[in-house]
Formats: C-alpha cells, structure tokens, sequence
C-alpha cells in the first residue's frame, strides 16, 4: 500500500486503501477500556498545548497530549520514519498543506472523509480547502491556518510623489516605473529569489496548480502559461531596472523597509509581525491592500504558508482525533486561543471573523485591517501540491538565483522550464508515475 500513488493508483482510488482503519499498526494512543482515550499530537505551533488543556478540561473521555516538535519538515521525517517502523507515530500531526502529498504517498494519513470531515468544507475558503483533499473527495486533514498573499504599500511616500496604490499587475509596473524615475533610490517592490512560497503563491493567483492527478498517474504543470506569465512579468520588470532584485529577510532589505526605498512588499497576512520586527520605526505609515489583479473582474490570491491537523494512518481512535481536530480548527473559542497563543490566521473563516476583531498594533491606523484580510482570504486560488515540493522549491532557489543573476526576461521564463524538468526528473527517478 506504501507504493500506492507510486505505482499509479489513482488517488480517489488510493484515498480509500490508503486510509482505511484496517491500515493502522496502531500508534503510541492506547487506553484501556476503563480510562480515556488518550490522543498524543506533535505540534509546533507556539503554546499550543494550552489550548489543548482547554479541551481537556471539558472533555475528560478524551484527552490530549501535545507533543512539541522542531518544526515542520523535522516533524514529517521523523513521522515518516515511525510510519515506515510500524510505531511510534502520534495519533495527530500538524502538517504544512506543501506535505500533504508526501504523507499521504507514504500511507502516513487517514482519509477523514468517511468520518464527516467533508461536512466541514463550507467552513474554509476554497482554496484552503483543495489543500487538504488533492483535488479528491478524500479529505486528509483539517486546514488549521492559513497565508493569503496581499500586499503592503508606504502610501505616505506614494502620495507624496502622487501616486495611489495599484489594483492590476498593469498599473502596479506604471506605478513602479513612475516611482522609481521620480527616485532612483526607491523601488515598489523586489523579485526575491530566495523563498519559493513566495513566487508559488503569486503563481496560485495567477490560476497555477503545479502538480495534479492525471487518471493513474500524476500530472506536473509548472512549465504552463499562469507560472510563465508571472516569470515574464517580474523579468521583464527586473530586466529594466523598475524593481530591485535583491532577496527578502536580508539586513539590506530591512534597511529599505525602515528607511523607505522599498515602498511596497508583497507579502502575506502575517505580515505585520514582519514588518513590525524589520522596520518598527514606521508602525503606522504602511497599508493592506488586495493584491494587483490580473483580471479586475475576478478577483484571486495565493497562499503564502499555512498548516493543518491530521490524524495519522497508526492511530487506533482516529473518529475521537477528528472530533479533537474539528473543535481546535473550528470552535470559536479554540481558534480565539490559538490567535491569542499560537499568532496563527485561522484558517476558519467564521472563526477567524470572531476571534480577529482588533487590527493588530503596527496598522492602528487601518482598524478594518482584519476585515480587508478576510475578503481576500476568500478569494484564495485552488492548489494542488505534489510529493516533492522540497525538490521544486529548491530547484526555484537554484534557478532563480541565477536569473535574478542574470536580470533578464529571457533568464526568468528559462528558470520555469528547468524548474518543470528538474521536478518531473525526481518524480520519476523517486518511481512516481508522471503524465
């Protein structure tokens, strides 16, 4: 079963055989018949396991112990490798929705589907959701938080030279060539070459989906028209000297956040903290704004980051882990205490409604800061991931190192292409079946 999606099971075909219960060597969850049912979730979300007291508290058959992990990636390898064992997984997993199809490939989930997870897809935005299914009726995880991409802007410094936040990719490169030929030392943005969240995300918006399930096979689309418009794009901006090229998180980026030479980041809803910690000096002086849009009329963005909560394929309570689940995503009181604890954007879209009603500190001066973001968090593209995003994203930060390198257009679109070839090579080498 391990070799499911490998050997060219369909997916919906997989979901079912992968998942089942009968699947379970059973994890390190076991309670007698005359105690609680004891439920065992690695989790890295800061605080997290206070929000699981509260559970606890109110629900002594069924009790929860957080076990706190390094990480996203440490935590998978180390499932992954309790999963391959036989024992030793937890009956849950916070999971980042990039390494959904990992775990699932490595029969390391439990559909959920069957429980009455799927009743759940109304709560979430829908391209939260495709997250957690695989474009499948199955559902392998519940979305916990999530990134919508929007975009930050200095609209002091813009109107001083007046000029007014973009609304289309067209108007957000006049914007930027107006601002940079009034100060060369300005720029409304950088390409960063640095964090391939980041360019999937604005790939997402522009209606990508890298990977997919072609009948028995997966199918790979990164070297396609969406990813290849938005390469084209930023080429041809970095190609005349419009925007800066240098990558984000760096002291010279901070610098021009404090400083005000880089007058706009497009980044994601958990950009206050960002902005705040780089250049909190100009608390008050930036604004949220809606990503530009490639199609005024039909409004889209990507996801930036994100996490989820799954029950694993070892745990021998999987219906009570999805009742624990549910409450932490969903309930208006978990998510209140895991906005409180963790910093997290709910993934909710009522919860995240009830629980954010404050702006937070570094945009007083936008009160509806929260009420923007969730607008555009509706409005989030489906995206489908595939099993080996690590390779994808590394051969992003490989390739596009070198055409930003290389600031040409021509360099940008050539990347998307090497990026689509060094993916589908892995698949294949790795004995996935690709269409």
């Amino acid at each position: 079963m391990r070799k499911s999606l490998r050997t060219g099971t369909a997916i919906t075909i997989a979901a079912a055989a992968l998942l089942a219960t009968g699947c379970s060597t059973g994890g390190d969850s076991g309670s007698g018949d005359s105690g609680p049912v004891e439920l065992t979730y690695w989790a890295w979300a800061p605080k997290i396991e206070e929000v699981a007291e509260l559970w606890n508290e109110k629900n002594p058959d069924i009790q929860v112990s957080v076990k706190r992990q390094d990480g996203g990636d440490p935590a998978i390898t180390k499932l992954l490798t309790a999963i391959k064992a036989g024992s030793g997984a937890p009956d849950m997993i916070q999971a980042e929705y990039q390494k959904i199809p990992t775990l699932v490939s490595s029969d390391a989930l439990t559909d959920l589907a069957d429980s009455g997870a799927s009743d759940l897809e109304d709560e979430f935005a829908p391209g939260v959701w495709s997250a957690v299914t695989l474009d499948s009726d199955a559902v392998y995880a519940v979305p916990q938080d999530s990134g919508p991409m929007m975009a930050y802007y200095r609209t002091d410094i813009l109107e001083s030279f007046g000029l007014s936040v973009p609304t289309t990719w067209d108007e957000y490169a006049e914007t930027a060539r107006a601002l940079h030929a009034a100060d060369p030392t300005k720029y409304l943005g950088t390409f960063s070459a640095n964090d391939a969240g980041w360019f999937t995300g604005l790939a997402q918006q522009a209606g990508a989906s890298w990977w997919g399930i072609d009948g028995d096979a997966w199918s790979v689309e990164i070297d396609e028209e969406p990813t290849q418009q938005v390469a084209e794009y930023w080429g041809g901006l970095v190609e005349e000297g419009t925007i800066d090229n240098k990558p984000m998180y760096t002291p010279e980026w901070n610098a021009g956040l404090n400083d005000g030479t880089q007058v706009g980041w497009l980044g994601a809803v958990w950009g206050p903290g960002v902005l705040g910690g780089s250049a909190a000096d100009t608390a008050g002086k930036w604004e949220l704004a809606p990503l530009p849009q490639w199609d005024a009329s039909a409004p889209a963005t990507g996801n930036w980051g994100g996490s989820s909560t799954a029950v694993t394929s070892q745990s021998e309570h999987p219906e009570e882990a999805l009742e624990f689940i549910t409450w932490l995503n969903t309930d208006p009181e978990a998510v209140a205490a895991l906005v409180e604890t963790s910093g997290i954007y709910p993934a909710s879209t009522d919860a995240a409604a009830s629980a954010l009603a404050t702006a937070p500190e570094f945009f007083s001066n936008q009160p509806d800061f929260y009420d923007i973001a969730a607008d555009i968090a509706e409005t989030a593209s489906p995206f489908t991931y595939g099993p080996n995003v690590n390779v994808t994203y590394s051969a992003y930060n490989d390739e596009f190192a070198k055409a930003a390198e290389a600031r040409t257009q021509a360099a940008f679109i050539d990347a998307v292409s090497s990026m689509q070839e060094i993916t589908v090579a892995d698949m294949k080498k790795t004995g996935f079946t690709v269409k």
